[in-house]
């Protein structure tokens, strides 16, 4: 060990081996000698606590080394590992080449704004309908730092970091979404206006409002997955990972005949321009319901129309429970509100039955 003020600068330095390890610093709080030896022997001692990010080199992989083994990681354990491994890669750009630990929370807070203002689909017209430009959404921007934040568990469960720096990022407020159900009048509204470029729209809507099926599930759905013969479809790839039956009634029966004879691939619902599946509906399913003038209307929300209109219909709730392939009967109950609608118009018959009733009484009595 060497403690040295150099002639020119009149700067402190200190050169010593430590574990194996050269380290040789500047110390521009010294003025003298012993300033220089209490700093030395402080930063020994948190070196040799492991209170400095400097112990086996801490902290000093590159960012885009860490990327690497989430991508694997993510393949091996995520479902949608597609979309975690395009946020990765999202993240490579920005800190590719930084060492792990000089990125810090001030950074991911500058991504958040920056993610806040970027455009996601600028304006546009599509079949005559104008949709308005979008911004990224909150939920979007916290799914992101969310993957980010999971890399950094995984860095410091190598042992490559000590502290995850998004620990003291705040998550985005989310707007809270009431559930919407389809009523008859927005259907027929929304099947009315599939004409031109949203015409396609027609069967897959009619086809999630009598399956029940996720967004996802549809557009992937393969002939090999549809029986005729059985009236079923099977699904193989859900999201709880478990293979699920769903029943074919008359309307999927006719949809799915109308499609085979257009069979131009594996897929059951085909964009004709690319003779493939299509990746996603949800700029033309937007421009649909602007059309149609029904608000506040997501997708996903035909399947909660479609469970919805099968507890209304006298369902059981695990016969529902199954179709939509929930884990937990929990998550099936919260459509039971259309069964607590017809029982008050049961018990509403009850009381008209008891008001006829008195009216014929008067009437006996007078």
């Amino acid at each position: 060990m060497s403690i040295y003020q150099d002639k020119k600068s009149g700067k402190w330095y200190f050169e010593a081996m430590i574990r194996g390890k050269r380290y040789h610093r500047a110390i521009s709080e010294a003025v003298t000698k012993k300033d220089a030896e209490i700093y030395f022997n402080a930063f020994k001692t948190d070196l040799l606590r492991g209170k400095l990010d400097l112990v086996e080199n801490i902290g000093c992989k590159l960012f885009k080394e860490l990327v690497k083994v989430y991508v694997e990681y993510s393949k091996t354990n995520h479902r949608s590992y597609k979309t975690n491994v395009a946020k990765a890669y999202k993240f490579e750009k920005l800190w590719g080449n930084r060492q792990l630990k000089d990125i810090s929370p001030m950074d991911i807070e500058k991504y958040k704004i920056a993610r806040k203002n970027e455009v996601k689909s600028k304006a546009k017209i599509i079949d005559g309908v104008k949709i308005p430009e979008k911004n990224i959404s909150a939920t979007t921007i916290n799914r992101d730092i969310e993957v980010l934040r999971k890399m950094f568990n995984i860095a410091i469960d190598n042992g490559w970091l000590t502290k995850n720096p998004c620990k003291s990022v705040k998550k985005l407020r989310q707007e809270n979404k009431l559930e919407r159900y389809l009523t008859p009048e927005e259907e027929f509204r929304l099947l009315n206006n599939c004409t031109g470029r949203l015409s396609h729209l027609k069967a897959i809507i009619q086809f999630a409002l009598n399956t029940g099926m996720r967004k996802e599930e549809i557009l992937s759905l393969t002939w090999k997955c549809v029986n005729f013969e059985n009236k079923k479809i099977t699904l193989l790839d859900t999201k709880n990972g478990k293979k699920r039956f769903i029943p074919i009634n008359s309307v999927v029966m006719s949809i799915l005949k109308e499609a085979h004879k257009n069979k131009v691939c594996e897929y059951v619902f085909v964009n004709h321009t690319t003779e493939t599946r299509y990746s996603d509906l949800k700029r033309s399913f937007n421009a649909l319901c602007l059309k149609a003038n029904v608000e506040n209307f997501r997708f996903h929300d035909l399947r909660h129309t479609s469970a919805t209109r099968m507890v209304g219909a006298g369902v059981p709730i695990t016969m529902v429970k199954d179709i939509l392939g929930h884990s937990d009967i929990h998550t099936t109950m919260r459509y039971a509100h259309a069964i607590t609608e017809q029982s008050l118009e049961a018990i509403e018959t009850l009381s008209n039955y008891a008001e006829r009733n008195r009216k014929v009484i008067e009437l006996k009595a007078n």
